[in-house]
């Protein structure tokens, strides 16, 4: 076997670059000036990224199949393929490349996406001879598997936001794909695919700044990033493998599935399908890309050949295929919110299937679909408590406006900072529940009367009865006030950290980042006054224990994680922090048991039933005269007389 052009640079001028592309960003990287990228923030460990991930892919995934079904376009391809397909009945197709069919395997570069200029030999960066079609055992290593490294001189064009073209291209055995070859291939029955090489990225310039600096300090900064600007700037990766799909499925035109459909091509009027070739770059880290610049003469290229079998090229054509959501409003939506960060989840999924023992990842995959399944009965059975709720006796109203405070803080810093769109949803969700229970918990009055500005009514709440009336709204005041002894020191302290040591954009995200810091370090507090006050009235029976439980599973899940997974010691303590809480909830369940002298929202209580059941327990062995009269007395007994009011006794 032969390889033509091994280690050998291609010429300049078979990189020159499209001259659509160049005019995006002509100025980026003379004289190495670069935009400074954003400093990067503490992220959690690969294992941590991968588990949050999977849940949110799994309620993904189900949103996005069900929109997807709704926002679907109707297909109006009226071409020759499709009226051929429909003209009767279906023709299914064979592989023109049998098992055993020996090929060569062609590849070009060029500037443009659908033209190869095969005159200029130069451009030719591999060609590999001799092949066997559905062979796993060749190579170097046995195993069908080609490598070829190379270097690219880039042109000026290239160093400047250009971009430049990878064909690979598999024929029979002694074929040539340049159609003004005397060995072109027959018929020009050939398997052809074109990948762009380099990469789009958008750097970000930093410009975060001391809060505390000086006028003067201030006025350096703004000199330093006023020519500065986000700009979109091409990389480049050096790996790629270049798959050929191993397969004999015999493919009826026009029912080909998408994605699959892109890349089977029909000739002989359908009886025939072309070898499938697949560019595959999945595996290429975005953190890997460099950007190409004066700095960047040379660019290293390392080719791989491959073959392929059909499940894996599915599940790759359809991780590819989500690039389609942008033809469709809710990918321009979806697509808006998702950018930078999009790469790093990627990332952290890549390195965690490279790296993670295969029983370790199928366990996180089974416990992050069990933990989803928490999540909803837990949000599920939460609303059905507070929708069912009839008294607030034994609960904290302060918690739920505190939640209310905590979910707007949530939000507002998921819209400050570049977050991803389903974030922003759930985000915006969660506080909209928030917000409705607030009508569970207090009257709300609406003054038509006296407007605010002339148009919004003014809004007033009073406590409802049942909180009011009882202990509870006292003991919620005492609960908070002696939260806040020990909360607003720390809060204080965090400021005044905050704003000497770090950088922030304003005041304005300053503030959101140091409310939202201190919120995610000590969420838990959101639960204490509940404690308190069961530890004032001696019961938990107005507690939501299902909704708790399903919450305390959650916990119990991630405190596993935090044993498996590798993190620093001060983020797996955290991890602990809630199940405190909860225990202290499970010692007063077992501490206070069932209050039978607790009277529920009917006005009844535990002891009155047991009362009346006594009573006519009793009642039973007097005589049969005096039996009406033992019930009588055993009822009165048991249900305390209630005085009516004379409006009372004149309705009634």
């Amino acid at each position: 076997m032969s390889t033509a052009g091994d280690e050998r640079p291609a010429a300049e001028g078979a990189v020159a670059a499209g001259n659509g592309n160049a005019e995006l960003a002509n100025n980026v990287g003379a004289e190495g000036q670069e935009p400074q990228q954003q400093q990067p923030q503490n992220q959690p460990t690969r294992m941590e990224s991968f588990f949050a991930m999977t849940k949110s892919l799994i309620l993904r995934a189900l949103i996005i199949y069900f929109v997807s079904s709704f926002f679907r376009k109707p297909q109006t391809n009226a071409g020759e393929d499709k009226s051929v397909a429909n003209a009767g009945p279906k023709i299914t197709a064979w592989n023109y490349f049998e098992n055993g069919t020996d090929f060569d395997l062609h590849v070009w570069l060029s500037e443009e996406p659908d033209v190869v200029n095969f005159q200029q030999k130069a451009n030719l960066l591999w060609l590999q001879e001799d092949l066997t079609y559905g062979d796993w055992s060749s190579g170097p290593t046995k195993d069908g598997i080609y490598s070829h490294n190379l270097q690219i001189k880039a042109s000026q064009h290239l160093m400047n936001n250009g971009s430049v073209y990878l064909h690979a291209f598999v024929t029979r055995s002694g074929e040539s794909p340049d159609p003004k070859s005397p060995n072109y291939a027959r018929s020009g029955h050939m398997g052809h695919q074109q990948h762009q090489l380099n990469k789009f990225k958008k750097l970000r310039v930093n410009r975060n700044y001391n809060l505390l600096a000086s006028e003067k300090e201030k006025l350096e900064h703004e000199l330093k990033h006023a020519n500065l600007k986000d700009q979109i700037v091409s990389h480049w990766h050096p790996n790629l493998t270049v798959n050929l799909v191993v397969d004999q499925t015999n493919w009826a035109q026009g029912s080909v599935p998408p994605p699959l459909d892109e890349y089977v091509k029909f000739v002989d009027g359908g009886k025939t399908y072309l070898p499938i070739l697949f560019v595959n770059d999945y595996w290429n880290l975005q953190r890997e890309y460099l950007p190409i610049n004066q700095t960047t003469p040379e660019l290293e290229l390392h080719l791989t050949f491959q073959p392929l079998g059909m499940f894996k090229w599915q599940l790759y054509a359809a991780k590819q295929m989500k690039n389609k959501w942008a033809g469709n409003m809710l990918g321009d939506i979806m697509a808006a919110g998702a950018v930078e960060e999009t790469d790093e989840d990627q990332d952290s999924l890549k390195e965690t299937l490279l790296d993670t023992n295969i029983y370790l990842l199928g366990i996180t995959v089974a416990v992050s679909i069990l933990h989803s399944v928490f999540e909803l009965l837990a949000f599920k059975n939460d609303i059905q408590f507070w929708n069912n709720r009839k008294s607030l006796e034994g609960l904290s109203v302060r918690s739920v406006f505190f939640a209310v405070f905590q979910s707007l803080i949530i939000l507002l810093y998921v819209l400050d900072n570049e977050t991803n769109f389903m974030i922003r949803i759930s985000c915006f969700v969660g506080l909209g529940i928030e917000v409705w229970k607030i009508h569970k918990v207090v009257d709300i009055n609406y003054n038509h009367d006296q407007k605010i500005l002339g148009v919004f009514p003014r809004i007033s709440f009073n406590d409802k009865g049942s909180y009011s009336e009882s202990s509870t709204k006292e003991y919620d005041r005492l609960a908070f006030k002696y939260l806040g002894w020990a909360c607003f020191p720390l809060l204080v302290c965090y400021f005044i950290y905050s704003l000497i040591y770090n950088e922030h954009k304003g005041w304005y995200s300053f503030v959101l980042n140091m409310l939202y810091s201190y919120l995610l370090t000590f969420g838990f507090i959101l639960m204490t006054p509940q404690l308190f006050i069961n530890y004032k009235m001696k019961s938990v029976a107005h507690m939501p224990w299902r909704m708790m439980t399903y919450k305390f599973l959650n916990t119990f899940i991630d405190d596993i994680f935090a044993f498996v997974i590798k993190m620093p010691t001060m983020y797996r303590l955290g991890c602990f922090r809630d199940d405190i809480i909860f225990f202290v909830f499970l010692y007063q369940r077992w501490q206070y048991r069932v209050d039978l002298k607790r009277v529920n929202e009917f006005g009844f209580s535990g002891e009155m039933e047991e009362q009346a059941a006594a009573g006519a327990s009793g009642a039973k062995s007097l005589p049969l005269e005096g039996q009406a009269d033992a019930n009588g007395a055993a009822i009165e007994a048991a249900v305390p007389t209630i005085k009516k009011t004379a409006a009372q006794k004149k309705q009634d």
